[in-house]
């Protein structure tokens, strides 16, 4: 089925004893780039991070649940991380883990900050 048309590449030494990290090769086209110096991207994690400490309403849908179809949690932006957002609510005293999988959107109370390196700005 391959034929001529795609050739499966392939990598020195990927097929004797001697292949290991040191002497793999990367594949033209997976170059890693990043237009941000600081090496913070423009993902959803990093953004809640610059606004670590503001109230915000997490608008968060569950689509498997019947009870909890569509949820929205107020608090403060405790952590984020690459798959989570940590909230605590200061009236109630709870905290919440939210899997970033289910978060639709986030509403600020204050300005966002949004920053990365060519620019700084401020919504």
């Amino acid at each position: 089925m391959n034929g001529s048309f795609y050739q499966n590449p392939t990598f020195p030494g990927a097929n004797d004893d001697s292949f290991n990290s040191t002497n793999m090769v990367t594949p033209p086209g997976n170059i890693s780039y990043s237009p941000f110096n600081d090496g913070e991207q423009s993902y959803i994690e990093n953004i809640l991070r610059l606004n670590k400490g503001k109230k915000v309403r997490a608008y968060v849908s569950y689509p498997d649940s019947v009870e909890w179809k569509d949820k929205i949690y107020d608090g403060i932006i405790e952590e984020a991380g690459r798959d989570h957002l940590i909230l605590s609510d200061p009236t109630t005293g709870k905290w919440f883990l939210i899997r970033l999988i289910y978060l639709n959107y986030v509403e600020f109370d204050d300005r966002i900050n949004y920053s990365h390196s060519y620019s700084e700005k401020t919504f």
